[in-house]
This record gives structure tokens, C-alpha cells and sequence, in this order.
């Protein structure tokens, strides 16, 4: 179900700043209306796949000469979603539409569920948590400069008045699609929240808020260095191990699950 308020060409046009991009070997997964040119890197004997949504301003081949040798070097397998109109896929971005992708996208991936660790950086946390809400026994959730508060975001861009409707069913309408508090509620998976102290365009106390909102267990690293579009590059070493310590937790607690099992 798509939003027509939500998914109005002037909320598409301010909040997303798409861009065509080639991609070498795209993973195609097709969501009906279109076809999304997602990545796809795969190695022997990795455990989990890291499933990344990215930022309203980037595209896939942004992240795959660094980021996605990285993430296997930390033994992972790593998949890289694309969204409507980016890169090389079809179709036009849309809040909602690009919601609506995600089962789908996540379904494409040819890896069970429980070895799926979800990773959202900035709009893509909204994306990374509706398909931990939607699998809530996949193994972990990532969100980096992560999102609470979609309606505080999308005011900074647009009125009401402009889409044609009042305040009130604005509002309502993003609660609907967007209430972070209640996706987080149903995720039974291990969520590490990652933010800048310094975030100049999403201010740190929405990654406080996400983890009082996310359950057990899970963790928060505060980085002193860096700002919204370099928390990566400036706390490069620092950002990959807590990730790496982060995934061998999941790792621990499977293995103590599994024990615990055979007890029983």
C-alpha cells in the first residue's frame, strides 16, 4: 500500500536526491512496477549478510570499492538494496514505495532469515527497521545517524498545506507508516545504534531515542568525532571494530542458544 500524500512528487523532490549510477554485476530484484539494481558480494563460509540501506544522497556504487570489502574482511557477506530511480534501477523514489520494496527486496536475498543482519545509514534506517519489524528473528539490526522522528525531518522540507492536506492528516498519515517506536517493539534480534555526538543534520538525541526504544540486547556507540556524512571515514578503525564486536556478540549468542537447546 503507497501513500499518495506521502509519495507526492514534492516530498519525492525535496527529500531525495537520486542520481544515475552504472553498477558492474547488479543483483535484480524485481518489486512489480520496477526492477531494483541492487549488489550482491558474497563469501565461503560467512555466517550473516549485512542487508544495507543507504542515504537519500548516495547510490549502491557509492559503497562498493570500500565499504563492501570491509564488511567481508569482518567475515561477512554483504548486500547492498537499492531504491527506485537510483543507480541503475527503474521507477521513481517515493517514502512509501520505496517501504513497500523492502519485503521484497529482503525475500530476494538467498539466505535465511536468521542470518540476515539489517544496516541502515541515515533515511535508510527507516527502511532497516521496517524489515526488522517485518522479520523480527533476523540476527541483527545496524543503525547509523539513524532517523526517530521522520515527521520532525520531513517539516524541515515541507508543509502540509503543499501536498493538500492539513496538519492533522499529515501527521496521521506518517504515524501510520513511520512510527520507529512500534517497528523497534517487535524486532526479538540484537540492534547496535551507532551516531556522532557532532550529527549536524540529524541531531544525536534520535539515536538516543532509538535505543530506549529498541529491545534487549543491544548497544550504542557515541563517536566525539566526525558529523553526519563523515562518522565513517573520520572514525574509519573504530566505526568496523564495533561492528566486528557486534557481530561476534550475535555469534555468542547463538552459540550459547544452541547449548542451551541441547540442555533441554
Amino acid at each position: 500500500m503507497i501513500s499518495q500524500i506521502l509519495d507526492n512528487q514534492t516530498i519525492s523532490f525535496r527529500y531525495f536526491f537520486s542520481r544515475r549510477e552504472i553498477l558492474e554485476e547488479p543483483f535484480w530484484v524485481d518489486v512489480g512496477d520496477c526492477k531494483l539494481a541492487c549488489y550482491y558480494k558474497t563469501k565461503q563460509k560467512s555466517n550473516y549478510t549485512i542487508v544495507h540501506f543507504h542515504g537519500n544522497g548516495e547510490t549502491v556504487p557509492d559503497y562498493v570499492e570500500e565499504f563492501v570489502p570491509k564488511i567481508q574482511w569482518i567475515d561477512l557477506d554483504c548486500f547492498m538494496a537499492e531504491y527506485r530511480g537510483y543507480g541503475l534501477s527503474d521507477g521513481r523514489a517515493g517514502l512509501t514505495a520505496i517501504l513497500s520494496d523492502v519485503e521484497k527486496i529482503v525475500k530476494a536475498i538467498p539466505q535465511p532469515i536468521e542470518n540476515l543482519i539489517f544496516y541502515g545509514r541515515s533515511i535508510g534506517s527507516i527502511y532497516a527497521i521496517h524489515a526488522a519489524s517485518l522479520f523480527p528473528n533476523a540476527a541483527g539490526l545496524i543503525l547509523e545517524s539513524g532517523i526517530s522522528n521522520l515527521l520532525e525531518r520531513l517539516y524541515l522540507r515541507v508543509e502540509p498545506k503543499e501536498v493538500g492536506v492539513s496538519k492533522k492528516e499529515f501527521e496521521k498519515e506518517v504515524n501510520q507508516y513511520f512510527n520507529q517506536k512500534e517497528k523497534l517493539s517487535n524486532f526479538k534480534g540484537s540492534t547496535l545504534i551507532m551516531h556522532t555526538e557532532n550529527d549536524h543534520i540529524v541531531d544525536v538525541q534520535h539515536g538516543h531515542q532509538l535505543f530506549e526504544w529498541s529491545n534487549e540486547p543491544k548497544s550504542l556507540k557515541i563517536f566525539e568525532r566526525g558529523n553526519h556524512n563523515t562518522i565513517m571515514l573520520v572514525n574509519e578503525n573504530e566505526y568496523y571494530k564495533t561492528i566486528k564486536e557486534f557481530v561476534n556478540n550475535i555469534q555468542i549468542k547463538k552459540f550459547e542458544t544452541n547449548i542451551s537447546k541441547k540442555k533441554n
